[in-house]
């Protein structure tokens, strides 16, 4: 894929009437899927839906393996996925004000970029 068909995805530009256009190829508002993203792919990179969903399988596998294996994960103009420790701790219940011991664990963590900040912000 070359850089400028990752551009289409994740391009810092200003023209809102592309920027929509992009938003109507995945389908417009709700939530994106795996199939929205392959759609989108294979209309913008010309190469078949199964292609196209190979390809997002084998890039979500790549990331899984990364943060399983606690590396970071930067997609530049996007935001950056880690792992993070959090330490065991006291919680509370809503309802009835108990405590309840919160054990230690692991959970994954994205940073957005500062393009991805702004352009959901709007500006």
């Amino acid at each position: 894929m070359s850089r400028e068909t990752v551009g289409v995805f994740f391009s810092d530009r200003d023209d809102n009437e592309e920027n929509s256009a992009d938003l109507d190829a995945f389908g417009g508002e709700g939530t994106l899927t795996r199939a929205d993203l392959a759609r989108a792919i294979q209309n913008a990179v010309g190469i078949s839906r199964t292609e196209a969903t190979e390809l997002i399988g084998a890039v979500l596998d790549e990331i899984f393996e990364r943060l399983v294996a606690r590396e970071e994960v930067k997609l530049s103009s996007f935001g950056t996925f880690s792992i993070r420790e959090k330490r065991e701790r006291v919680g509370r219940n809503p309802k009835t004000g108990a405590g309840a011991r919160i054990s230690a664990r692991l959970v994954v963590s994205f940073k957005p970029s500062n393009i991805l900040r702004s352009r959901v912000a709007g500006d």
